[in-house]
């Protein structure tokens, strides 16, 4: 049921927030109990999201002896891990060519590797541990939709067969295929990876976060870290209104709200990203649609959209939306702005008109941790007893395993494949004050959307001036 007035029809039982469509079968979780004062572990975990979850299951299952123990200011899953477009996607963030520029070609393809394996280590582990989060391995489809797009899609896998990348590892379609596999209005090119992976992202966070209490770990929610010390007397400490946890190590999970710590303001930026979903689409509309192996779905425009066939047949559609806050502040309840949800609604028709079926069920905004060079980093000083992993760009629900993984052996103080990483250690410049912060992200977006409108309206294959003078301006 399209609408004539440009405005996106919403649903009956329309809900904009409330964290996200994801919570919304089981209803927003009730924080868990809070910290009940001061305590001492072996490691604390400042960040109850993926990266938080995910380094105290690898540190328990490698040695039960560890007290961990895990702060969460509102509730496990919260932040970006119970808000994201659902892609467990075995692409590095940020650029190869930086790491490749500090620590060489091979160290680069190699952390690459080790993205690829990440994807098959989520499932495996979600299959292990019976965590029930629909999950499917139908990888990732990249689609182009004009001229430009179709030769940024070319120059794409070129650059990855020169990075290493095989053809079992992405592929160009043919026209034919590609609309076997899923029927994109307008489309001009496709290609195909096998390194993605659809998953419900809320369920798989409480999942994860019931295993690792079923550990031993201990997960206090509701409770805000609000300093974390550098290691003084021999310990570590994080500083809550409920008390303070001092251990050995203390390692910040925070991702998109790591600005609200003090003195880490301009560390990272946090992003804003906004999705829609639709209401259950009719039998009619996915035949003509397609998607029988649940790929997940990008295009090569610069204010880029990203989409999931969900389990119970909805559409799930991302994109940009108010992309960043003056001042780095947070919009944590996650509510969309109506333009916003526009803005979605018309994309999402445009390349599926049979979509224009259903209508808009949910709204919901999160927020992603944009280092200065879009490059994800794992830290831990051993003198300081300090770390910390994260800005994933995006990225982070596969990266979120690797960097928990690779925590793991940093704690414990193990030579391997994974702190050999060229990300590991990695240190990055922060970013601009304000007003500067937000003058050149808001320009930077600007740019890249009047980018895409010249370029649909265009026959030429050339990327667009604007999309160049956008990437001068960030240094992307």
């Amino acid at each position: 049921m399209s609408s004539s007035s440009g405005r996106a029809p919403l649903a009956d039982g329309f809900a904009n927030g409330g964290v996200s469509f994801w919570y919304r079968a089981a209803g927003r979780p009730e924080p868990g109990p809070r910290l009940p004062g001061p305590r001492t572990a072996d490691v604390c975990v400042v960040g109850a999201g993926y990266t938080g979850l995910w380094t105290a299951y690898y540190l328990k299952r490698a040695r039960p002896d560890l007290r961990i123990i895990v702060l969460e200011r509102e509730f496990a899953g919260f932040g970006a891990s119970g808000r994201n477009g659902g892609w467990v996607l075995g692409e590095i963030a940020g650029s190869r060519e930086r790491y490749a520029a500090r620590h060489g070609r091979p160290a680069a393809i190699a952390l690459q590797r080790a993205m690829f394996e990440a994807v098959d280590e989520v499932v495996r582990v979600t299959a292990a541990e019976g965590i029930d989060a629909d999950l499917v391995k139908g990888g990732v489809l990249h689609v182009a939709r004009n001229a430009a797009q179709r030769a940024r899609l070319a120059a794409m896998v070129d650059e990855a067969r020169a990075w290493g990348w095989t053809d079992g590892d992405l592929v160009p379609l043919p026209a034919a295929e590609r609309d076997d596999r899923l029927r994109v209005e307008g489309a001009t090119g496709a290609a195909w990876s096998p390194h993605c992976a659809r998953v419900q992202p809320a369920a798989l966070a409480r999942g994860l976060a019931s295993v690792v209490r079923g550990l031993g770990v201990e997960i206090y929610e509701g409770t805000p870290v609000v300093r974390i010390n550098p290691r003084r007397g021999g310990a570590a400490s994080a500083v809550t209104p409920c008390g303070t946890v001092t251990a050995d190590y203390v390692l910040r999970a925070t991702e998109g709200f790591t600005a609200g710590l003090p003195g880490h303001r301009r560390d990272w930026l946090p992003m804003n990203s906004s999705m829609i979903v639709t209401t259950p689409l009719p039998a009619a509309a996915w035949k003509e649609i397609g998607w029988e192996r649940r790929e997940l779905l990008g295009d090569m425009a610069h204010y880029y959209m990203y989409a999931q066939c969900t389990a119970d047949d909805r559409i799930a559609f991302g994109g940009r939306g108010r992309p960043y806050r003056y001042g780095s502040r947070i919009d944590d309840g996650g509510r969309t702005d109506p333009a916003t949800v526009d803005a979605l609604w018309a994309m999402l028709t445009a390349m599926f008109p049979a979509a224009g079926e259903g209508r808009v069920d949910h709204a919901w905004s999160g927020v992603l941790g944009v280092p200065r060079d879009r490059c994800s980093t794992v830290v831990l000083d051993h003198a300081t007893g300090l770390g910390h992993a994260g800005g994933y760009t995006g990225h982070g629900v596969a990266t979120a395993n690797l960097a928990g993984r690779t925590l793991r052996d940093l704690v414990l103080r193990e030579d391997t494949a994974l702190t050999a990483l060229p990300w590991v250690d990695r240190r990055v410049r922060r970013w601009e004050p304000e007003p500067l912060r937000w003058l050149g992200v808001h320009a930077m977006y600007a740019l890249y959307r009047a980018a895409d409108a010249r370029e649909s309206a265009s026959s030429s294959a050339a990327t667009s001036a604007l999309a160049r003078l956008a990437d001068r301006i960030t240094g992307h």
